[in-house]
């Protein structure tokens, strides 16, 4: 059942924000997205297109807004979005059980939460090994499609940890890599016949999200990003992966 506040103003503000705030670091906000959704209490059917659609639409202009930019670096991309795209739609074709789901996006949370409490070094990129990029996209490609994210969440952090690119470089290459496997997964999802009706409201939400898609991205892709966003991003997504963790438990 669709919590009554679908009807109130709340959602589209929730999704603007998430999406203003994700998009300066090239993300779509799925993770966020579903954060919201999952404390709202939503069904988990409705959870992975109603993020996979706002995916698209933030991180669509957020990978434009980088590359204008100037810091999106083709040899970096490839080597994960091609091994990505296929298996993200192989993910969104398969049906998760309901604690499958949200033991698997309880991880993704917790994951995407924790990373903006870490660190990151400043460091000249080192060269990208391509049969890891490989290797890499296909898993990220297969988990993004499951849970219903991008896997920017993932790609940015070991991008930045093991040293590939910088800050900015890893957003623009994270955002084309969302663009790429929400659509994939959405593809598979509507192949496989898993496609339901989204909610009558949706296309607001989807206007608040591109709106802070637009915003937030003219922002990151020039401007660094405040310090003290990270820890309450990541305070928020460490909330929404302890309840979806619980009612994973049988």
């Amino acid at each position: 059942m669709v919590h009554p506040l679908m009807e109130s103003a709340f959602y589209p503000l929730a999704f603007f924000v998430a999406a203003l705030l994700y998009s300066t670091v090239g993300h779509g906000g799925a993770s966020a997205y579903l954060a919201v959704m999952a404390l709202s209490g939503f069904a988990y059917e409705m959870m992975r297109p109603c993020a996979l659609w706002m995916n698209v639409v933030v991180s669509l202009v957020a990978a434009g807004m980088f590359l204008r930019a100037g810091h999106f670096r083709w040899g970096l991309f490839w080597p994960f979005a091609v091994s990505a795209l296929p298996m993200a739609g192989i993910g969104g074709s398969l049906k998760l059980s309901m604690p499958a789901f949200h033991f698997l996006v309880a991880a993704a949370l917790l994951v995407a939460g924790l990373r903006f409490f870490l660190p990151v070094a400043q460091r000249e990129p080192r060269r990208l090994d391509w049969p890891m990029g490989l290797v890499t996209g296909a898993m990220l490609g297969l988990l993004s499609g499951l849970v219903g994210v991008g896997g920017g969440i993932f790609l940015t952090p070991l991008l930045l940890f093991v040293g590939w690119a910088n800050p900015k470089e890893a957003a623009a290459v994270s955002a084309p890599f969302i663009l790429v496997n929400s659509l994939a997964g959405l593809a598979g999802m509507t192949l496989a016949g898993h496609s339901i009706p989204l909610p009558m409201d949706f296309p607001i939400w989807l206007g608040a999200a591109l709106l802070g898609g637009l915003l937030g991205s003219a922002w990151g892709s020039r401007i660094a990003r405040p310090a003290w966003l990270c820890p309450a991003l990541g305070l928020v997504l460490l909330v929404a992966a302890a309840k979806f963790a619980l009612t994973a438990l049988p």
